[in-house]
């Protein structure tokens, strides 16, 4: 077996030792939000936060089978590696793709949703809390509209009459009796949101396809070095005795006569 080129391996160990960190960095935060996760939310969040552990517990066993098989020269951890990479960039590469796709039609998607949910006061207890806290800080009222809320219009929509941005309604049926609200909607605001996680979800997909690329063809490199066998080098050597002597050692030899 012909050894690897050092410098190779040298890359190939840190390649490996970033995809530890990486792998590492996903259990810790996963461990940080399954901590502040109550068991009584959505089943899907449970199910995501599951998901997370499995992937960051499986690139975390790929990378030290990497290292080791480059550490130790092992062919069989080597190509398993070079399959787990391979796969890895296939997969994400049909997630990412088709999600990288269908991103402009996100916005349009995701407002149909909302629109969906309305009223708001009769909407699921996460999206109305959302929803409020939005209001609260970006100082907005309703969706697409204050009127989103029905008649049940919370308190983080009311505004100060002496700000620019308040729009006054009708508080009950009796005229005389108004209620200020922020005039800007905000759903602009969740969008944005939500269109920065998708983006966000894309350069995932694509960074660890790019990773995977990028080990698959460090792993092919060092399985090829390392199938190679090592051939001694041949020197050429010319026997003297087929060496005719130089020209001038005959005039030596036979001197020109003289008359």
């Amino acid at each position: 077996m012909a050894p690897v080129n050092s410098c190779l391996k040298h890359t190939f160990t840190a390649f490996n030792i970033l995809f530890a960190i990486i792998g590492g960095l996903i259990l810790l935060l996963t461990f940080q939000r399954h901590i502040f996760t109550n068991f009584n939310d959505d089943e899907n969040v449970q199910v995501g936060i599951y998901c997370l552990y499995i992937v960051g517990t499986v690139t975390l066993v790929i990378s030290i089978l990497g290292a080791y098989g480059a550490h130790r020269g092992s062919k069989v951890c080597l190509s398993v590696f070079l399959g787990c990479m391979v796969t890895g960039t296939l997969v994400m590469l049909i997630y990412g793709i088709p999600a990288a796709i269908s991103r402009p039609r996100v916005e349009g998607i995701f407002e149909n949703f909302m629109r969906s949910a309305l009223p708001l006061d009769k909407a699921p207890e996460d999206l109305r809390n959302e929803v409020e806290t939005i209001q609260t800080k970006m100082h907005c009222c309703g969706l697409f509209s204050y009127t989103d809320w029905g008649n049940n219009i919370p308190e983080s929509c009311t505004c100060n009459p002496s700000e620019d941005k308040c729009l006054s309604i009708s508080y009950s049926d009796l005229s005389f009796m108004e209620r200020f609200v922020y005039s800007e909607t905000c759903f602009h605001f969740l969008s944005d949101k939500f269109q920065l996680i998708i983006d966000i979800i894309i350069g995932i997909f694509f960074t660890l396809a790019s990773l995977a690329l990028l080990g698959t063809i460090l792993s092919s490199i060092i399985i090829h070095q390392m199938r190679q066998t090592t051939r001694p080098t041949v020197v050429l050597k010319i026997p003297t005795t087929f060496i005719s002597p130089p020209k001038y050692q005959k005039f030596e030899d036979e001197p020109p006569a003289y008359c």
